[in-house]
Formats: structure tokens, C-alpha cells, sequence
């Protein structure tokens, strides 16, 4: 069973670890771009400071002994998300869009209090 800390901690992973993969998917691409030398100082900033948390995050997880074993795209609006806990398994759904919103305002909120940390 998994309590409502438990699943807090879970959503907060799930929305860190999307952040990484985006991010990492835009390197990709931006640093094909003329100006990437402005780019990628942002990028590199963003996933130096989303990590630490995401492994701090996966190690809580991990010694609560949950752990997610397989992430199911439904459609272009839901997608599933398999979870082993001890005891049960779980299937939780998530909206996609929302996902996508909470890790721009995660990556937003970063890059603001980067920003006021740098002034």
C-alpha cells in the first residue's frame, strides 16, 4: 500500500524525471543551433540543479521500496504508469498535459531563482 506521502514523493519524481528527459532531448537538438554557446549554459544550469533532487528523490523511493516498472502512453491524452510497492502493485494514470505543465513550472521556477540568485 502507499500512503499519501509516499505517493507525493512519487508525482514529485515522476515530474523531475520527465524534466531530466526533456531536457536532455533538447540538448540534443540545441546544440545544433548557431547560437548553442548561449543555449546550453541555460540547459546545463537547469539539469545540475533538477538532478540532485532526482537522485535524492529515486534513493527515498528506492529504500521505501517503490519503484516504477513501466510508463504506457494510452493515447495523445492519458498514460499509465505501473508501480511496485511491497504488497501490491499499482497502476496509476496521468494526464499528460498536466504532467507537461508541471515540469515547465518546475523548470521556470529554477530558472527564476537562478536568476535571483546570479543578480
Amino acid at each position: 500500500m502507499i500512503n499519501a506521502e509516499q505517493r507525493q514523493t512519487l508525482h514529485k519524481f515522476i515530474v523531475y524525471d520527465m524534466a531530466i528527459q526533456s531536457l536532455q532531448r533538447d540538448y540534443k537538438v540545441i546544440e545544433n543551433l548557431k547560437m548553442c554557446k548561449v543555449y546550453l549554459p541555460i540547459l546545463d544550469n537547469l539539469l545540475k540543479a533538477i538532478t540532485n533532487d532526482y537522485y535524492n528523490l529515486k534513493r527515498l523511493l528506492a529504500k521505501e521500496k517503490i519503484k516504477i516498472v513501466k510508463w504506457t502512453k494510452d493515447d495523445e491524452h492519458f498514460s499509465d504508469l505501473t508501480v511496485t510497492t511491497p504488497g501490491e502493485d499499482l497502476v496509476l494514470t496521468y494526464a499528460n498535459q498536466a504532467l507537461k505543465t508541471q515540469v515547465e513550472r518546475l523548470l521556470l521556477s529554477l530558472q527564476s531563482n537562478e536568476k535571483v540568485e546570479s543578480e
